[in-house]
């Protein structure tokens, strides 16, 4: 049994983990759509909307907003982050949570991994 053990392992270390992370996160919010294995998709589909609502929480006031830029930083390229606070704040007013969708797409060629298509809804 797995007990207290969340998130998937991925087949890499913590630091791996943690960079792989940041370039599929970064990537996500530079394109808004991307496709990944169905196991990471799912993975970073958690993430983004932890990210989103620190961004969103961040618009108040000016202490708390540089607070979440450098707590950012750490999660995201320092592009995505710009755009973060510049296009996503307006477009997800309306949502707390749900910001991006999941679609299975089917088997890679070459291996027959599962493979999905992350995108913001």
């Amino acid at each position: 049994m797995k007990h207290k053990h969340a998130g998937r392992i991925l087949g890499r270390e913590i630091s791996q983990r943690k960079a792989l992370f940041k370039t599929l996160l970064g990537s996500l919010v530079l394109h808004e759509r991307i496709t990944t294995t169905e196991a990471k998709a799912k993975e970073i589909n958690n993430f983004i909307d932890r990210i989103i609502n620190k961004a969103k929480a961040g618009k108040m006031a000016a202490p708390r907003r540089v607070a979440v830029i450098r707590e950012l930083r750490n999660l995201l390229p320092e592009v995505a982050v710009k755009k973060l606070f510049g296009d996503f704040s307006a477009r997800f007013d309306g949502r707390e949570n749900g910001y991006a969708r999941v679609v299975k797409i089917g088997e890679r060629k070459s291996d027959s991994a599962k493979m999905a298509v992350i995108e913001f809804v």
